[in-house]
């Protein structure tokens, strides 16, 4: 499935199917992931549909034994070693942006 062509709505909407397909894979009900996540049955409902919060998307992920999906669903960065001696085990923290050269038409004040 090529993500980049469909809406975000679309993208939602998909996960939703998903994790519909993998509450039934596990035989529970709406009413059994709600009370077992402490969520309401409206929140399950939602999520199912394409809407709630990350929140509640983690729990029912966690109640449904789904978690290992999130390895999937963004990948930890593999780094190389010979990048890892040069960072010396520092992390990056912020990304630097695109900078213009002063060459590139900009008067000098």
């Amino acid at each position: 499935m090529n993500y980049y062509f469909m809406t975000d709505k679309a993208i939602m909407a998909e996960i939703g199917v998903r994790l519909k397909g993998l509450r039934l894979r596990r035989n529970r009900t709406q009413q059994q992931l709600a009370d077992s996540t402490d969520l309401s049955l409206n929140v399950i409902k939602g999520l199912e549909a394409g809407r709630g919060k990350l929140s509640s998307l983690i729990a029912v992920l966690r109640e449904l034994d789904g978690l290992d999906a999130l390895d999937l669903f963004i990948r930890e960065e593999q780094i190389s070693p010979l990048q890892l001696a040069k960072q010396q085990g520092k992390k990056r923290q912020r990304a630097t942006g695109s900078r213009r050269k002063k060459d590139e038409g900009q008067a000098e004040w």
